[in-house]
């Protein structure tokens, strides 16, 4: 049963992330695409916009699919959680810890989650348990 939990959570977490990853780089699913959150970026300061977009939604993206698969655990882990470290100091953060307020506290809820996987490991319903006995 704590494989199918770790199922469950890896596809929700990791499939959601990589749709934020698909609206940085192809405007799906209602996102800004390239262009739209270089410019945001950009406003962060946070520069190149455009590559920093490009980077950070290829990261999501990536991050999610391998999170949801179960491949390369640890380094999927990693990638949601830099992205989640960066949405925090640079935007959620300076809101307090609250969503209701625009705050981190789904930035940490998804951190904790990325952790907590990377730590206990995907569970038997993953590449990484086929693919590294």
């Amino acid at each position: 049963m704590v494989s199918l939990g770790l199922l469950v959570i890896r596809l929700v977490f990791g499939l959601t992330f990589a749709v934020h990853g698909t609206q940085k780089l192809f405007s799906w699913f209602g996102g800004n695409g390239i262009a739209g959150t270089g410019a945001f970026f950009d406003s962060l300061g946070i520069k190149p916009g455009t590559t920093m977009a490009t980077l950070a939604g290829l990261g999501e993206t990536a991050g999610g699919l391998f999170f949801a698969l179960g491949l390369l655990t640890p380094l999927a882990s990693a990638l949601i959680v830099v992205t989640m470290l960066v949405a925090v100091f640079t935007v959620t953060g300076k809101n307090g810890y609250m969503a209701t307020a625009g705050g981190s506290e789904y930035n940490w809820a998804i951190i904790a989650v990325a952790v907590g996987v990377a730590l206990t490991g995907p569970g038997a319903y993953a590449l990484d348990a086929l693919l590294f006995k």
